[in-house]
């Protein structure tokens, strides 16, 4: 049954007044959303383990609520997609898609396209080229096997076909890069500059088939439009890209240094006003002719990069229109892709000659140019794959063409599953062609290393740390510890590698971030001897702490996916050959009053998510870990050693206890630090039979070895032994006390199940359990503890080469740890 479109209301009165919402525009629109992001979020979590980028599952959302799935139920359609409701989902998606090109637009940086020299123009102009000139061959076979295709005037056919067939996706190459962690690898560089090409090509492209497009609908229906009219569009397209460069880039500029990081607050008028601008320049395209995404990209492009104010607006306007919006363009395209319409042996031996026409088209073009430009075969048939990624500018290319009447339904659904296939296999084939070598392995160095006499080498004389933190917030704390190991001796140096850990999410500001990090010249995870000056504040204080001692800083950052990240940690370990990860506690605590509470309630928490990156390093990581749960107490040494900082190692027995003794150690050299090793010993020494002694004969040799070494080597330190009938109380004693600034102890691994201090610890339910019984104890926020803490888990290759009492004990412990 018909729809009177002018009969459509808003709103409905209610159901006790008889009406069903689903009649109604804004009431169907909120019920239309919810499914298209149900489905969309569903198989977002199917494609996860597949590393899939979002844009595959929000199409295939679209294609099964559309006519290709349960859009074969007439009912359903009628009820939930009638016909009278597309032009409101699609106008609503078209105000998403117009912010999201907006944010493609802040997204590229036209000055780093300049840098990258003609080898990368060279790879980019093939890599279209050949797959343009193969889909004006394919645009011929269509208009002779599907069915209306030559009604449409060759010239807007031929464009619009190798336009689809030529282009690749840069946003979601470039989260591809980063889930593949590949996007700092030479590759990956290479990639995103010749990408950055790719998509200025596909504009430039795209504003002619739309011109050449306008009157297409026309053409077979009435009287034939004047050829000058697609020149005129052209060229006032171009006036407009000039002017907005010209007068419109400098005005933004002005804006972006108003709304720099030394103003608390950005004015809301600059924002307002420009994103009143996006929809201003897209009006002016659409005036002219030109699809009004395309003015919203060349203003994105005309705010300047790198900056503050980029970076707000995204925060702005992002998640909205990515999280909410844009599912519903691409739901929109799927719910108008019919997989029915193609029909017959021709019409699916066509979708197999597209999906092969443009993966060969793109893989060879960019491969052959890539091998003249001497990069290797692998890396260049990489590229190549990489290249042949599609997404949101694909979509926007076939809307287009469907809008104008130059794609029927059949040649659309053909297209779009192309672009569907050739976006899902990018990430399976570069897993299977590319595996960037890893270091070489190294034997697990040692906090001993550098003071061993028999090491010769001065690259062995180093000890190398990696501090990961997350923020500036965990710079000073991490500065103070180093500071309190730093050798202190003429032969001994610190190297110290920084890793700045920065999450990598659907959002457009994490690549921002990563690309102003990289134009600032912050180096990334391999490659951590650049000489650029360093804008980040980060890193900066680093430089200039390792101007003031003897302590060589190398700062990184790496930008990952959290589930992942703990591989580039535990990576740049392995190939720096470093002794010690130090981690910072995912909570900060600020001060606490004497009642052991928060002051002002106050605790700075980067989330669970990070808490799951530490637990997977302490897993897997080739070398110790210690994790630093910092209090405000924790200082810099001080110059003299009357004022000296108060250091405590804690030790009840275990390789990680004797890990915690070596750093002890390595800081009771430092002449402002006085270090105190107390250990723990049960009250009663008779409570611990001769069958837990005879079973821990060897490891309670090393713990005495490991005293003895200490007393011997540091006549600095004082040791204390403390007889406990309950180690709890002792542990909190000494954190409440305020006697040090920062206490050190072992995890625990290792240490026998059935002493009876380890069993009494067991008893206590850990709220950190990757902290260990005593570190969870010290960690605690509602305990009163005044002291930092550094919880220190020895590496377990170590550990089992020094193990040997029973499997059982091993078991045992193993399932406490």
């Amino acid at each position: 049954m018909g729809v009177n479109i002018t009969s459509i209301k808003t709103s409905s009165n209610g159901i006790w007044e008889g009406d069903n919402p689903l009649n109604f525009a804004f009431s169907l629109l909120i019920v239309q959303t919810i499914l298209i992001l149900v489905v969309s979020r569903f198989f977002t979590f199917l494609l996860k383990p597949l590393r899939q980028p979002k844009v595959v599952a929000e199409i295939l959302g679209g294609i099964i609520l559309g006519p290709s799935a349960f859009g074969r139920n007439q009912d359903y359609m009628h009820r939930i997609f009638p016909k009278w409701s597309t032009p409101i989902l699609e106008s609503v998606a078209s105000i998403g898609l117009l912010f999201y090109l907006f944010l493609v637009g802040l997204e590229l940086d036209i000055s780093s396209i300049r840098r990258s020299g003609r080898s990368t123009f060279s790879i980019a102009a093939a890599g279209v080229s050949l797959p343009f000139i193969l889909g004006i061959g394919i645009a011929f076979l269509f208009r002779k096997v599907v069915d209306g295709a030559d009604k449409v005037g060759y010239a807007q056919y031929l464009v619009f076909m190798g336009v689809a067939l030529s282009i690749t996706a840069f946003p979601v190459l470039a989260r591809i890069l980063a889930e593949l962690k590949l996007l700092t690898t030479r590759v990956g560089e290479t990639a995103m500059a010749v990408a950055a090409f790719n998509d200025i090509a596909a504009w430039m492209l795209l504003a002619v088939a739309i011109a050449l497009a306008g009157d297409a609908a026309e053409n077979h229906n009435g009287p034939h439009k004047s050829p000058l009219i697609s020149l005129w569009v052209l060229l006032t397209g171009a006036s407009f890209v000039v002017f907005m460069m010209v007068f419109i880039r400098p005005v933004m500029e002005f804006v972006g240094r108003k709304c720099s990081p030394e103003h608390d607050t950005i004015d809301e008028v600059y924002i307002c006003s420009t994103l009143a601008g996006v929809m201003v320049a897209g009006f002016v395209t659409d005036f002219i002719g030109i699809h009004a995404i395309f003015g919203a990209f060349v203003f994105g492009l005309t705010i300047p990069k790198g900056g503050y104010f980029a970076e707000r607006l995204m925060e702005r306007i992002e998640d909205f229109v990515s999280g909410l919006l844009l599912p519903l363009y691409f739901a929109s395209s799927g719910l108008k892709t019919d997989v029915a319409k193609i029909h017959g042996a021709n019409a699916w031996g066509l979708l197999v000659l597209v999906i092969s026409t443009a993966c060969v088209g793109k893989i060879l073009g960019t491969f052959s140019a890539a091998m003249l430009c001497k990069i290797p075969a692998r890396e260049s048939l990489t590229l190549g794959v990489l290249m042949n990624t599609k997404g949101l500018v694909e979509l926007i290319v076939l809307n287009i063409g469907k809008e104008k009447k130059v794609l029927n339904d059949e040649a659309f659904a053909i297209l779009v599953l192309m672009a569907l296939f050739t976006t899902f296999i990018t990430t399976p084939t570069v897993m299977a062609i590319y595996k960037p070598a890893r270091g070489s392995f190294f034997p697990h160095p040692s906090l001993k290393l550098p003071v061993s006499q028999n090491n010769h080498n001065e690259d062995d004389q180093q000890l190398r740390i990696l501090a990961c933190l997350h923020g500036p917030a965990n710079v000073p704390s991490i500065i103070n510890l180093v500071e309190s190991i730093r050798p202190t001796n003429a032969k001994s140096r610190l190297k110290l590698y920084i890793m700045h850990l920065v999450e990598l999410t659907e959002r457009s500001s994490s690549i921002v971030k990563l690309q102003r990090l990289q134009k600032n010249g912050l180096p990334f995870i391999n490659r951590l001897c650049r000489s650029r000056q360093l804008n980040d504040g980060v890193a900066m204080a680093f430089r200039a702490y390792g101007q003031m001692g003897r302590v060589s800083v190398r700062p990184a950052t790496a930008v990952s996916a959290l589930p992942t990240m703990h591989q580039d940690i535990c990576h740049v370990a392995e190939n720096k050959r470093v002794a010690l990860i130090i981690l910072p506690f995912h909570k900060h605590w600020r001060k606490t009053n004497g009642d052991g509470e928060n002051e002002n309630g106050f605790e700075y928490n980067v989330g669970q998510g990070w808490r799951g990156v530490h637990q997977r390093v302490l897993k897997e990581a080739g070398c110790a870990v210690a994790v630093l749960v910092n209090r405000e107490p924790l200082k810099t040494p001080p110059p003299t050693p009357e004022a000296a900082q108060r250091v405590c190692v804690m030790f009840i027995g275990g390789p990680d206890d004797r890990e915690a003794l070596e750093l002890g150690g390595r800081m009771a050299e430092h002449p402002a630090v006085k270090v105190t090793v107390i250990r723990f010993v049960p009250k009663d020494k008779g409570m611990e039979t001769a069958a837990i002694i005879a079973k821990t004969m060897k490891e309670k040799e090393l713990d005495e070895e490991a005293l003895a070494w200490l007393k011997k080597q540091w006549k600095n330190v004082e040791y204390k032994e403390k007889a406990t009938s309950n180690i709890v109380e002792g542990v909190l004693g000494i954190g409440r006390s305020g006697d040090f600034e920062l206490i050190i102890v072992g995890k625990g691994k290792g240490r026998c199940p059935s002493s009876t201090l380890v069993a009494e610890l067991a008893d206590r339910q850990p709220e950190h359990a990757e902290l260990g019984p005593l570190g969870d104890l010290l960690a605690s926020p509602d305990q009163g503890i005044v002291s930092s803490a550094l919880v220190i888990q020895q590496h377990d290759l170590v550990h089992l080469s020094k193990m040997s009492y029973s499997s059982e004990i091993d078991k045992t412990a193993a399932h406490m740890v």
